[in-house]
Formats: structure tokens, C-alpha cells, sequence
């Protein structure tokens, strides 16, 4: 029991650390072995996530149709190249179907004997095509062809006349023509004030130069000697002036 008055000194706990003693020979030095449970813990790093990799697929093709083969069909009895044509839907009718079988069937389109093979597919086609590209042909050369001569330049100004919403008719232009060069479109006329001017009249319809520029249609010739031109500037003419060539009966 301590004494009266006197402080009771604190006793010191043995630190409880081992030493472990490291070194050769004689000398050591003591290090503290320090345990696992009162060091801090090692910090472990997340693993990386791992890279997507980008796999390239190969391109798509797009399918390839099938190119549509000639279709053939078997004369039964019966039969007829009209019938078969509207059965088949074939383009261009029978016209189309014979010219495509023209060497199969013969010169006749009438008589088609039983188990003969027609194409009534790509041949009929191309047949009906054919035939239409030459019926176009004709109708626009049909249109478009003229006579080469007097009653040919006529037909054809009036049709550029009506195109253009200059009236006149065939007789008026064709009493004027006589009248003033006789239809002859190389006609000049060398003697009267134009021509003392340096302007002469020429062509079918006697027009001097500035009133065939003035007086022009477009898409007829730049020449005031092509019958046509000539024709189609003097009625644009006769027309601002006097309402139409067929107002004309003499020199104007």
C-alpha cells in the first residue's frame, strides 16, 4: 500500500514488438517486424475493362435479279397468233408475236401448226418495240416532208404561220406569190426606188432585206431568197399591217 501523500507512478506496458535481428557476425541491428494486421492495407486497382473490339463484317451484295428469259409457247390446235398474243399479254399483239416467229411460221401469219415453239417473251418484246420505233419514224417524216416546190413552200410556211399566230390563208398567199415574182423564189427586182435604194425586192414575195430581218420568224431560214422564209416573214409583215396577206391585192 503506497503512502500517504505520495503519487503512485504509473507503471510502463512492455511494448509488445518484436525484433528481429538482421546482420552477420557480431553486430545486428533489431527491425521491427511489423504485422500484416497493423500495416495498412495494399489498394488493389480495378482491372481494366477490356477493349471492344470492332469486327468489320463483310458488306452485304445486294441480289442479283435473274434476267428474264424468252418464254417460249406450244402451238395447240386451235390456236391462233391473235389468241395467243391476247392470252400471253404479249406487247404489240399478233404484229409483234409473228414478227419475232417470222422464220418459224412462214410467210403466212394465218397458218401455225401444232407443237411449234413461239417466244412470246423477250423476242415478242424486242419485235414490238421494233415495230413501234418505225411507225414513229414514219409519222414524224410524215409530218415533217414537204413538196420541193411551190404548193411544198406554201404547206410548209402555213404550218409555221400557225405555230406562230400569223393568220393567212393558202389562196391569199398564192395570188400574191403569182402577182409579185410569177413563183419564181429567185426573183429580183432591180429597177424600182428599193433597188435605186441598194435594197432590192427579192424572192417569192418581193421583201426587201430590212423588212425580212424585221419581219423574221424564228425557225425558218436567215436567207430572204428560201421560199419558206421568204413566205413567212412577208405574211408576219402583211399581218402588222394590214391584218393578213389575204388583205393584199397589190404592191405593199
Amino acid at each position: 500500500m503506497p503512502g500517504l501523500g505520495k503519487h503512485r507512478r504509473p507503471k510502463q506496458r512492455p511494448i509488445t514488438r518484436k525484433l528481429a535481428f538482421a546482420g552477420t557476425g557480431g553486430a545486428a541491428l533489431a527491425l521491427p517486424l511489423i504485422s500484416a494486421t497493423t500495416a495498412g492495407a495494399a489498394v488493389t486497382q480495378p482491372a481494366a475493362a477490356p477493349v471492344a473490339k470492332t469486327v468489320a463484317l463483310p458488306a452485304v451484295k445486294p441480289a442479283v435479279e435473274k434476267a428474264a428469259l424468252p418464254l417460249t409457247y406450244s402451238v395447240t390446235v386451235g390456236d391462233t397468233l391473235s389468241k395467243i398474243a391476247v392470252e400471253h399479254a404479249v406487247s404489240g399483239g399478233w404484229q409483234a408475236l409473228y414478227e419475232a416467229n417470222r422464220n418459224a411460221i412462214g410467210s403466212n401469219p394465218a397458218i401455225i401448226r401444232p407443237g411449234l415453239k413461239l417466244s412470246i417473251g423477250a423476242a415478242a418484246k424486242a419485235a414490238a418495240a421494233k415495230a413501234t420505233g418505225v411507225k414513229a419514224a414514219a409519222a414524224v417524216t410524215t409530218a415533217t416532208t414537204y413538196a420541193n416546190n411551190l404548193d411544198g413552200w406554201i404547206r410548209q410556211s402555213l404550218d409555221v404561220m400557225a405555230r406562230h399566230g400569223i393568220p393567212g390563208s393558202y389562196n391569199g398567199i398564192h395570188r400574191n406569190v403569182m402577182r409579185e415574182s410569177s413563183g419564181n423564189p429567185m426573183a429580183i427586182n432591180n429597177w424600182d426606188s428599193n433597188a435605186a435604194a441598194g435594197i432590192p425586192s427579192k424572192g417569192l414575195l418581193q421583201v426587201i432585206d430590212p423588212t425580212f430581218r424585221a419581219y423574221h420568224v424564228p425557225g425558218t431560214s436567215l436567207d430572204s431568197y428560201d421560199p419558206v422564209a421568204n413566205i413567212t416573214a412577208a405574211c408576219n409583215y402583211a399581218a402588222a399591217r394590214y391584218g393578213s396577206i389575204d388583205n393584199v391585192n397589190g404592191a405593199y
